[in-house]
């Protein structure tokens, strides 16, 4: 694997992780503006620190699956695999520093440990989807 192969990788990790806050963001308009509206600007900010990590599970499984089944394609084989795992293992990498820098409770932990296990799962079978695809049409 090249080191422009990995930044590419890398910079679809990041293009996940600029997705899935966009969803949080989404999440939070729809919440303000139809499922809860009227309520101060402080209301709405504490609720997206308790929802966020829950949008991340929710968000993060069908976006690492695609990322997983998109980058497997640039390869063949084993090669696939590793290039998935390589773009979760650079978006864990970069939230846990993230995380980290923001502070780390239990309840956080315990999230965030969902977070990038279904995230690893869901990255992994799209690569294995993406896998077959190849074998079928190859």
């Amino acid at each position: 694997m090249t080191l422009g192969r990995l930044a590419w990788l890398v910079g679809v990790a990041l293009l996940v992780m600029v997705v899935n806050v966009a969803v949080s963001f989404l999440y939070m308009v729809v919440y303000g503006h139809i499922i809860d509206p009227g309520h101060e600007e402080q209301y709405y900010q504490d609720h997206i620190k308790v929802a966020a990590p829950y949008c991340s599970i929710v968000a993060g499984i069908p976006l690492m699956f695609l990322a997983g089944w998109w980058v497997s394609g640039w390869w063949e084989g084993d090669l696939a695999v590793k290039a998935a795992l390589t773009v979760w293992l650079a978006y864990a990498l970069i939230d846990s520093t993230v995380i980290l820098a923001a502070g780390l409770t239990t309840r956080i932990a315990v999230l965030f440990a969902v977070s990038f296990l279904t995230k690893l799962a869901a990255v992994y079978f799209g690569a294995l989807v993406a896998g077959r695809r190849v074998l079928t049409n190859g």
